[in-house]
């Protein structure tokens, strides 16, 4: 249909610059970890989560909020900040009714870049809140771009493989003429019977399995179990209606 809004798939932070956002949705996916962590503790009660670009401002904020800082590089807690990016340690237990200051590798910087082009909306997805993003899309109306944090610009699989999700839920309410999102939804029909055997084979795996974060890594491709909306809103992602 000539008036459905229109999607496409931006497969690396470093494709942004090629599509114009203005006045659409972005939806930042950083699947291995980032924006599973974000969804996990909203659902688990935290009243809001501030992304920051750099170390040094997530640790001057959370002292000044008295918030919990969080971040990681490469895998690996960063000196000077509590707690890392992992789902498991945000439990209601401890993140209810706080606020969480995070920094991580890709998505963050993702996030900021897709505010300074103009975007109406941003929000973020993540297999664990899966159907909440894929709702959220069909009830606004509004052409939507779904980002990929990727890997220093790398083009990676899990966040491709995200966006195939998400477009095999919602592709009948758009217009897509996008290859990049065709080869997303196929690459996800393919897999989406064995994840957590094909999740193996990705770089980001490899890279984190090394650390002892395999149980992490398989969360993070389950569907629905943090099904909630972080949206961003006056600098800090909280629960969207």
């Amino acid at each position: 249909m000539a008036n459905q809004p229109t999607l496409h798939t931006i497969l690396s932070p470093g494709l942004l610059n090629l599509y114009d956002v203005k006045d659409s949705i972005v939806v930042i996916i950083d699947v291995f970890r980032a924006t599973s962590t974000i969804a996990t503790a909203l659902y688990n009660g935290a009243e809001k989560i501030i992304p920051v670009a750099a170390v040094e401002d997530c640790i001057a904020i959370g002292k000044k909020l008295q918030a919990i800082t969080a971040g990681e590089r490469d895998g690996k807690i960063i000196e000077g900040l509590q707690h890392g990016n992992s789902p498991a340690e945000y439990p209601a237990s401890f993140i209810k009714g706080k606020t969480l200051v995070l920094t991580t590798t890709n998505g963050t910087k993702l996030l900021h870049m897709a505010l300074e082009s103009g975007a109406a909306e941003v929000i973020t997805g993540s297999f664990p809140n899966l159907t909440a993003v894929s709702r959220h899309l069909i009830a606004m109306k509004k052409n939507v771009f779904l980002g990929c944090s990727a890997w220093k610009n790398r083009f990676n699989l899990e966040d491709t493989m995200f966006a195939g999700a998400v477009i095999n839920r919602i592709k009948d309410h758009f217009t897509i003429r996008c290859d990049s999102s065709l080869m997303a939804e196929d690459m996800y029909n393919m897999h989406k019977h064995d994840m957590n055997s094909f999740i193996r084979k990705t770089t980001h795996w490899h890279r984190l399995a090394s650390y002892g974060l395999e149980k992490d890594l398989e969360y993070c491709v389950t569907p629905d179990v943090a099904n909630v909306l972080p949206q961003y809103k006056d600098g800090a992602l909280v629960v969207g209606q």
